[in-house]
This record gives C-alpha cells, sequence and structure tokens, in this order.
C-alpha cells in the first residue's frame, strides 16, 4: 500500500434517529474486555453521517464508513442500508 492510498474504516450499526435533513445518527456498539476482571462489556458510539438521499429510517442496520468532514460534526459518510425493521 503506498502513502496516498489511505484505509478508511466501516462500522456498522442502527440508526435512532432522522430528524436532521441529509443526516443520519447512528449507534456503533462494541465489546471490549473489562480491564481487571476480562468479562466483556457493550459499549456504544453515537456518530452522524450523511445521508444524500434521505433514504434510511429509525430502525434501519446500516454500513457507514470515514471521510472528510461534510460539517463540524459529520465525518462518516452512508455506504448501504443493510437490513430494514419489520414492518
Amino acid at each position: 500500500m503506498s502513502k496516498s492510498e489511505s484505509v478508511k474504516r466501516t462500522v456498522n450499526g442502527r440508526v435512532v434517529s432522522t430528524a436532521m435533513d441529509k443526516t443520519i445518527t447512528v449507534v456503533v456498539e462494541r465489546l471490549v474486555p473489562h480491564p481487571l476482571y476480562g468479562k466483556y462489556i457493550r459499549r456504544t458510539t453515537k456518530v452522524h453521517a450523511h445521508d444524500e438521499e434521505n433514504v434510511c429510517q429509525k430502525g434501519d442496520w446500516v454500513s457507514v464508513v470515514e471521510c472528510r468532514p461534510v460539517s463540524k460534526q459529520k465525518t462518516w459518510q452512508l455506504v448501504d442500508v443493510l437490513e430494514r425493521p419489520a414492518q
């Protein structure tokens, strides 16, 4: 891999808000071991992602990728809607 190529992180998460125009809020869960006891703990992170066509709905399982800053808080971009909730 050359220096000009950058590795962009891709994460999956659940859409929890679509209140903003062209923006979704995605909750990403990860499991981390407790530093002393070793038991795995569920940690969550909220990220704002750019959704150009406003295709996402609340509850969708989506894939987002890192990108250049689109606004002050948006540094992720929607890649794909992996799963829609049962209606």
